[in-house]
């Protein structure tokens, strides 16, 4: 590694990766807090198993609907100033869970309605972040530490679960003003989205031309390689904005992606209920609600370094959807509750592991605009499965009275997963040119 190279990759790191993780521990501490909320909350709404699996799958409906949109508009606007908007505005909306016992009282809307409402609200806000940073990271990193620098990124969901879920269920320990713990919950996990929100505005740059914080030849560095792996790709091929949405390996990437969090945001919504029925109180429930996500913080840095090392993403991709697939299967079977959190550990490993890994696919051979749009096409019709999965758990929960059955069919989607990836045909060469440019600059 040359000087300059060295010099660029340590500001840049330590310039954005902290700041962005701090924006996505809050973001996904607001994405799935109504897990934990729902102890409490099913009861005062009056909300089944099934409603609330509908509910929090609503989610993904409305991330679905304006993915696609809100990164466009990123590209166009910058990310500081969407970014921000984004952060505010799901902000504000997470913490108005907490009132909807008097918005019914207002609307006259059923309780029902209204948190089916909010949730479909909240992923209209929500829609953008996650595919908009990672086009922002694009920017600013060349392929070769992409893996690592999005699993660095992504530590912010073990984070906060790790950090979210203990302070989650002594949360719902709160009372006062009238309100309930589970209203509390809201209110105060969704105030940093607002102040860090703000802070975005403030800290972020664009691009690297317009960084103050690097000299000259930094940014002439930077940009130059950028270029570089620009060209390289587009050699190879050049896909337009409409080709980037129709591309069958867009398809195919959704595809695993929708296995995934299927998989991932089927277990995490009922996480909490699971262990609840462990027969444990609601902080030591948050304590070990935090376990599983330990265990994945190592493995998505571990396997996303070793990905990077060797250049290699379908097969490592593959591997952590079989643990996925494995854990999950097993835990569903099992019935002692120190093998059932020993398996969604193991699966927690492979689920956490997969996304750092997983991106650098797609970003191999779209570039520009095409890439906002793709890579907001594979995050938009891969978190529909969002919707499913926890509408598919609350109802086989209502069903049969277990989570089995729920969890065996999880465990089945992530063996999809594995197999599609495994098929899917993208030229691993691209990235390892791409990678070795970056290297000689």
């Amino acid at each position: 590694m040359q000087d300059i190279e060295k010099r660029v990759i340590g500001k840049v790191m330590w310039r954005l990766i902290p700041f962005l993780i701090v924006c996505y521990f809050v973001a996904y501490l607001d994405r799935v807090n109504v897990g934990f909320a729902k102890l409490h909350m099913n009861q005062a709404l009056g909300l089944s198993e099934a409603a609330f699996g509908l509910g929090a799958g609503l989610f993904f409906l409305g991330y679905f609907l304006f993915e696609v949109p809100s990164n466009i508009f990123l590209e166009r606007v910058g990310a500081r100033v969407w970014i921000a908007r984004i952060m505010i505005t799901w902000g504000i909306v997470s913490a108005a869970f907490a009132f909807i016992p008097s918005i019914s009282a207002v609307t006259g809307i059923p309780t029902t309605g209204a948190f089916y409402s909010l949730r479909l609200l909240l992923g209209a806000c929500e829609a953008g972040f996650f595919p908009g940073i990672i086009f922002y990271l694009t920017l600013w990193f060349p392929a070769v530490y992409r893996a690592q620098v999005i699993s660095l990124f992504m530590l912010a969901i073990p984070i906060s679960s790790i950090i979210g879920s203990p302070v989650s269920g002594m949360l719902l320990g709160v009372t006062g003003w009238g309100l309930e713990g589970w209203q509390w919950l809201f209110i105060l996990e969704a105030l940093p989205s607002v102040l860090v929100g703000i802070g975005v505005l403030i800290y972020l740059t664009d691009y690297p031309r317009q960084a103050r914080w690097l000299q000259r030849d930094e940014i002439a560095w930077l940009e130059n390689v950028q270029a570089t792996e620009k060209r390289n790709k587009e050699k190879v091929e050049h896909l337009s904005l409409g080709q980037a949405l129709t591309d069958p390996r867009i398809l195919l990437c959704a595809l695993v992606y929708f296995c995934l969090n299927a998989a991932s945001y089927g277990v995490a919504f009922f996480l909490p209920t699971i262990i609840k029925g462990f027969g444990v109180s609601d902080t030591q429930t948050g304590l070990l609600a935090a376990l599983p996500f330990v265990f994945g913080a190592v493995g998505m840095v571990l396997l996303g370094r070793h990905s990077d090392r060797t250049m290699e993403r379908k097969g490592h991709v593959a591997a952590a959807l079989l643990m996925a697939t494995v854990g999950i299967g097993l835990a569903g079977i099992a019935s002692n509750p120190v093998i059932v959190m020993a398996l969604l550990c193991f699966a927690q490993i492979g689920v956490s592991a997969v996304p750092p890994m997983f991106w650098p696919l797609p970003a191999s051979f779209l570039t520009g605009a095409s890439a906002a749009a793709g890579i907001a096409a594979i995050n938009s019709l891969g978190n529909l499965s969002g919707f499913a999965g926890p509408y598919a758990m609350g109802y086989l929960k209502d069903l049969t009275g277990s989570f089995t059955a729920g969890l065996l069919l999880l465990a089945g989607c992530a063996l999809v997963g594995a197999i599609v990836v495994v098929l899917l045909r993208i030229d691993a060469r691209r990235e390892q040119v791409s990678g070795e440019i970056a290297i000689a600059h």
